[in-house]
């Protein structure tokens, strides 16, 4: 008799696997800020993305305008992802990133629902992220791998 162990990626209850990544998509409406430390409380961080297919995923999967992981805080004009990973694929609605056009600086992104997938990337004025700003946002983790063994 012979031992098999077979290794099967899950994700929590609640959440989505695309490309052995998990999503949380929830109806919860915060802050930036506030959706973040949700986000880490939940042992995952806002979402990054990098590929035109999770891109894809993500925005057939929305209902409403999200927060994502990217700003350019540090140095304006400079994105970067919350890991710190510079910005090499962008989904940018035409005329953004436009800093506010004069009415001040915007420093985090949004997905825009409803639009073209990619061109719905949108700058959004700090302060807004942090107070009527309110937008729903998508936790992202690592799955977590289930051993089965069998004989």
């Amino acid at each position: 008799m012979s031992l098999c162990l077979m290794l099967f990626p899950v994700c929590p209850a609640g959440w989505k696997m695309f490309s052995f990544t998990c999503y949380l998509f929830s109806n919860k409406i915060d802050s930036l800020e506030n959706g973040r430390k949700d986000c880490r409380d939940r042992g995952a961080d806002l979402v990054i993305i990098d590929t035109v297919e999770k891109q894809e995923f993500i925005f057939k999967t929305i209902k409403q305008d999200i927060w994502i992981g990217l700003n350019d805080r540090e140095k304006e004009g400079t994105w970067k992802w919350i890991d710190g990973t510079p910005l090499t694929v962008a989904y940018w609605r035409t005329g953004e990133p436009n800093d506010g056009g004069g009415w001040g600086e915007e420093d985090c992104v949004q997905i825009r629902s409803g639009v073209n997938a990619k061109e719905s990337w949108n700058d959004v004025l700090l302060f807004r992220s942090l107070s009527n700003g309110n937008h729903m946002y998508v936790p992202e983790r690592a799955h977590v791998t289930l051993i089965r063994s069998t004989t």
